[in-house]
């Protein structure tokens, strides 16, 4: 059994040598254990430095092509390595190395294929109440689009099998934390999550910048989310909203010619009008994107068994 332990990074050669002292060379249940760094198109000496501290694999990015990628870019080379179990952790020693057994031991249990860690998210300090909120409620969608109960969606400490890690896909570029549970809960892949602990504050975070950015982006990401793998939920919504209103809207003209006073208020049919046929589009949208996101089903599907037949 080999156990590959990947770290994407951008930038990292000042916290790497931290992150790296503190990972494990011997995990109970592995015949070995190997350390994979992703240089996502860093500008410093991350990955001479990933070599200088023992790292057995790096694999680069000409470019910086963003943590998503980055993400995937650790599954594929760690699959082609022969890895049976892969953990994910960041750079920054957010995560504490002590806890990887505790990720890897229901998949070596086979209670699960895909283990999160969950941080005490309201012990740690320089979170803001606002990134707490956000946490939870990305926490709160992920949970009611996989099926899945997991405390925090948003960590990226975790570890997977390797079939687990041969089913994943990412269309993000921004984060792959929440995708990657929601195509968990899609394909029946067991997962869970399992409280780990973290260590102190290194550097800020890249993926939030500042708040606005970090608020936007999140809703973006779960809007986009909804879209993807609740095409038909998310327009059907969509339409049913913008219909209701258009016949609100349009009863209520019908009232005032009734008694009346429809002469002044043309501009709420145009309205009532518009938004009937926006919601019957959206209805409309519902059907095809429904179709679509069974095509792309396939398509995973086939994507895996190519995969699985490489390695």
């Amino acid at each position: 059994m080999k156990l590959i332990i990947q770290i994407p990074c951008f930038n990292e050669a000042a916290c790497l040598p931290v992150a790296l002292a503190a990972l494990p060379r011997h995990v109970e249940g592995f015949d070995q254990v190997e350390w994979l760094v992703i240089d996502d198109g860093s500008h410093d000496d991350t990955a001479s430095v990933a070599l200088a501290h023992g790292v057995d694999h790096v694999v680069r990015h000409f470019h910086n092509k963003g943590l998503a990628r980055g993400f995937m870019t650790g599954l594929d080379a760690c699959l082609a390595r022969g890895a049976d179990v892969i953990v994910n952790t960041d750079a920054d020693n957010q995560y504490d190395a002590r806890d990887i057994p505790l990720l890897v031991a229901p998949i070596l249990d086979q209670q699960a294929e895909m283990v999160v860690g969950s941080r005490p998210i309201g012990q740690i300090q320089h979170f803001s109440p606002v990134k707490k909120l956000l946490q939870k409620i990305g926490s709160g969608v992920v949970r009611s689009l996989s099926g899945a109960d997991i405390v925090d969606a948003p960590s990226g400490f975790r570890a997977m099998s390797r079939r687990a890690a041969q089913q994943l896909m990412v269309f993000s570029d921004y984060t792959y934390t929440l995708e990657t549970i929601i195509q968990a809960g899609q394909k029946n892949i067991g997962i869970m999550s399992v409280p780990v602990r973290v260590n102190g504050y290194q550097r800020p975070s890249r993926l939030v910048k500042s708040i606005p950015s970090y608020i936007q982006r999140s809703i973006v990401t779960i809007i986009r989310i909804f879209v993807i793998y609740r095409p038909f939920r998310f327009f059907s919504l969509l339409g049913t909203f913008l219909f209701g209103i258009g016949a609100v809207i349009g009863l209520r003209y019908l009232f005032m010619v009734s008694i009346g006073r429809g002469s002044g208020h043309i501009q709420s049919l145009i309205l009532a009008s518009v938004l009937l046929v926006a919601g019957f589009q959206s209805f409309l949208v519902a059907f095809v994107t429904d179709v679509i996101a069974a095509n792309r089903k396939l398509l995973e599907d086939l994507r895996f068994e190519f995969r699985r037949s490489r390695s």
